[in-house]
């Protein structure tokens, strides 16, 4: 089995088929950053004014972009062009759930058209292997990425056992478009048979759930610091929210950079201290 966990991104971005993925890895060594900040808020001044101040120190905004109740075409236009200018992927956690053909629909069409602006979109494993094949008929020929939700942060959670097994090995049948996983664990080898190449298996592992304050919330969320989240669990990408803007509303941008200074210093060391553990 592979351990891709214990080398660094640079080398990991080399080996990577994926435009997306490779683009991600390659993102994160040049800015020294493995956080991405979950921007759920529902006013697009506080969006941007998070975006805005956290730019310069992620790989990733991941977005909600249904629950901008103020929401229009301009908005995309402005995410495109600080995705540029800061140099970040965006995520669009769309979490997509139907039979292929509706999920191609819904990744494609629509007023969101997301697959033009999102570098990597996410869905559930639930509809099988053709929820797969219908978002890669999209996504494929614009480069994008797929991540599966394997495991979640939320108490209660069911995404364990066999279906994170499953998962995994829709996942290994799809590595052109599947780059990884929302996870809590590495994923290399989980549901593998005897026959299955594994050798050279490599998935981004996004973890949800990440705090240095707090381990839990009233809505059954779960936070792990980014020791363990990267250096004792091998994760990727730590996924941190209100950890950094709080409520998100009338944000302080000074505040927020502060936050996001803090997360992405906390998530390198620990990625530093992985790589160096070998």
């Amino acid at each position: 089995m592979s351990f891709p966990h214990l080398q660094t991104y640079d080398e990991r971005a080399k080996k990577h088929t994926n435009k997306a993925a490779r683009a991600l890895l390659a993102v994160m060594e040049e800015k020294q950053s493995n956080l991405s900040v979950s921007v759920d808020v529902t006013k697009s001044k506080d969006f941007f004014d998070i975006i805005e101040a956290v730019g310069p120190h992620v790989c990733l905004i991941k977005t909600h972009i249904d629950v901008l109740e103020d929401f229009d075409a301009t908005v995309i236009e402005r995410l495109r062009e600080l995705s540029e200018r800061h140099k970040f992927l965006i995520f669009e956690d769309r979490k997509f759930a139907d039979i292929g053909n509706t999920v191609a629909l819904q990744y494609s069409k629509g007023i969101y058209k997301i697959a033009d602006w999102a570098h990597i979109t996410n869905a559930h494993a639930v509809p099988g292997p053709s929820i797969i094949t219908g978002l890669a008929s999209v996504g494929i020929p614009k480069d994008r990425g797929l991540i599966l939700l394997a495991e979640m942060s939320s108490k209660g959670a069911l995404t364990t056992g066999s279906y994170t097994e499953d998962a995994v090995r829709m996942a290994r049948a799809r590595r052109d478009f599947v780059i990884g996983f929302i996870a809590q664990h590495r994923m290399e080898g989980i549901g593998a048979s005897d026959t299955d190449d594994i050798a050279e298996e490599d998935f981004l592992v996004l973890a949800p759930g990440v705090g240095l304050d707090v381990t839990g919330d009233a809505m059954g969320q779960q936070y792990r610091t980014p020791e363990q989240v990267v250096f004792e669990s091998g994760c990727d990408v730590i996924i941190v929210g209100r950890g950094i803007y709080g409520k998100g509303e009338n944000v302080d941008a000074r505040e927020v950079l502060k936050q996001a200074q803090r997360y992405q210093v906390a998530g390198w060391e620990a990625y530093k201290k992985r790589v160096q553990h070998t």
